[in-house]
């Protein structure tokens, strides 16, 4: 059931309580818990975290503390799963649960016992009615083969007028209608509003809230925006929401009054023009999706290009090769007006959007969209001999703003990926790699390849796949390409014969919606292909390597348009 009031619905419930908090691994869930931590702070409430990455990590996380744990708290997992099917748990355990993911699973909309879902205020959802989806009785449908092996002049009527035969029509009917009415609720996976901000709202309610929760909001609303969980127009929405708490929580300071450990919000305008401020400006043209597919940069006319655009600008190629902190300070102090006055003439008319920044005391200032690459680089860390539970708490550590060194390590890495991501587009758009499978587009990542490691996390290759739909949209000229979904293949694990998929929506639909996880399932069982449907998000699934033939056959075939 959806929880009206979450201060009394949720949290003094479980404020006397030990509760069992399961975080998906991503950098909104990770704000999100780092809020319910405070929360959980100011109140000596206890608790224990677990990271979860799938629906087995949540089943494995659940039985090793279920027993002792009544109130399990999910962040960003567990919201479109029928969490009680799945987890079987006694009847006096309670599941609150802050999902982005949607839809929502119809029984966790509609029980009202065991389930409590947190959603922030104002959202709404077209769900289907309870009438519609679950029959008060089966007797309400129930027919007697012995009544329908009689004639029709000795049958029978009920109280109400109505013959078996009209009966069974009418539970034909109803269970035709509520097919229906399932297969379009669930047809497309999508993303509500971020985990962080209803836990931000929560805190803000129960008037807990301060510059450090409100930033950590502000990096889990970035982090969707980035990675194309929502669209432009929620992001809007959602960014004014949190801007109006900027002014709250800001205003009448200045720069002149900043301590060595004051924390201050800002909102402006923000480059699309990845880690610039701790890169040199040419590298983050050439590793910013939007900058690199609009000038084409894996092309010597894309290389050229920028260098017009730089001398546009009035900005030297020396000094655009430094690191950007090494710049004239002349020339760093006007770039932003620079970049949107020359971007007009490049076609660049997307080049800025608001976003959020912070000052800590007297340290660099940094971006939101700074902290998620960096955040999400320790989170999705290739490294050796490390676990998932040490990239989780490197990542959680490197929010809080006593851990700015580690952030800057994150930062690092999240230049690694993003050059690993430019390396694999170049390769796959050079080299032809993008086939059109008659109604989607799809690639594959080669075995043996650099980097290869860095793309077996979701979120990399989510990125990766991004980029390459748009160079390829960038390059091609097909007229429809733009219409057409994308898949993307990497290897996953040599031993095991397995491969990695993610499917995204076409670029012309900027609903950001998503039909392929609901194709995925459907191919899968069509041509009983060997797959792994074990992520939250419904469009990432694991399949056999030599099943992939097949399975790319029958989602072309659901694919035609009807």
């Amino acid at each position: 059931m959806f929880v009206e009031k979450l201060k009394e619905e949720v949290y003094d419930v479980i404020k006397n309580q030990r509760v069992l908090v399961l975080v998906s691994m991503d950098v909104d869930s990770l704000c999100a818990c780092k809020i319910l931590q405070w929360l959980f702070k100011c109140d000596n409430v206890q608790y224990t975290i677990v990271p979860v990455s799938g629906k087995e990590d949540l089943v494995r996380a659940y039985h090793e503390h279920y027993e002792q744990l009544k109130h399990i708290f999910l962040i960003n997992c567990g919201g479109n799963l029928n969490i009680l099917e799945i987890l079987e748990p006694e009847e006096d355990v309670l599941f609150y649960i802050s999902d982005s993911h949607r839809p929502l699973d119809l029984d966790n909309i509609y029980n009202q016992d065991q389930v409590k879902l947190l959603m922030k205020e104002g959202e709404h959802l077209s769900v289907p009615d309870f009438d519609d989806i679950y029959a008060d009785s089966e007797d309400e449908f129930e027919d007697s083969d012995e009544e329908g092996s009689e004639p029709s002049s000795k049958r029978r009527r009920t109280g109400d007028g109505e013959s078996p035969l009209s009966k069974r029509q009418s539970k034909r009917r109803w269970h035709q209608n509520r097919q229906e009415i399932l297969y379009q609720y669930y047809a497309y996976a999508f993303h509500g509003s971020a985990a962080s901000l209803v836990m931000y709202e929560l805190a803000w309610k129960m008037s807990k809230d301060s510059n450090d929760l409100l930033w950590w909001a502000a990096v889990g609303l970035t982090h969707q925006y980035l990675y194309e969980k929502i669209d432009s127009d929620k992001y809007v929405t959602d960014a004014q929401n949190l801007h109006e708490h900027v002014m709250r929580h800001n205003h009448g300071r200045d720069d002149n009054g900043t301590s060595i450990n004051c924390l201050k919000i800002g909102f402006d305008t923000e480059l699309q023009l990845s880690l610039y401020r701790h890169w040199s400006l040419f590298e983050s043209i050439c590793h910013s999706r939007y900058t690199a597919c609009r000038f084409r940069v894996w092309t010597n006319k894309g290389k050229n290009k920028i260098k017009e655009f730089l001398a546009d600008m009035g900005i030297p190629l020396v000094q655009s090769q430094q690191k950007f902190s090494s710049m004239d300070f002349e020339l760093r102090s006007i770039l932003k007006p620079s970049v949107e006055k020359s971007s007009e003439r490049f076609g660049l008319d997307e080049i800025s959007y608001g976003s959020f920044n912070v000052q800590y005391g007297f340290k660099t200032k940094l971006s939101a969209s700074d902290v998620v690459y960096g955040v999400n680089a320790l989170l999705e860390a290739p490294k050796e001999g490390t676990t998932k539970w040490d990239n989780f708490l490197e990542a959680l550590d490197a929010l809080s703003r006593t851990n700015t060194d580690k952030l800057q390590d994150g930062i690092e890495m999240g230049k690694k990926q993003l050059i690993a991501v430019v390396n694999q587009v170049n390769t796959l758009i050079g080299m032809n790699q993008v086939m059109c499978a008659g109604h989607f587009l799809y690639s594959h990542v080669r075995e043996g390849i650099a980097d290869l490691n860095m793309f077996s996390k979701p979120a990399v290759l989510g990125a990766l796949a991004h980029f390459i739909l748009n160079a390829y949209v960038a390059m091609s000229k097909n007229k429809k390409a733009a219409a057409l979904p994308f898949v993307l293949a990497t290897p996953l694990d040599s031993e095991k014969g397995t491969c990695l998929l993610i499917g995204i929506p076409p670029i012309a639909d900027e609903s950001g919606k998503n039909f392929l996880g609901k194709a995925f399932e459907m191919a899968a069982s069509k041509t009983k292909s060997r797959t792994i449907h074990d992520h939250f998000d419904p469009a990432v699934i694991e399949i056999k390597s030599e099943d992939r033939g097949k399975f790319f056959d029958a989602l072309s075939a659901l694919l035609i348009p009807k």
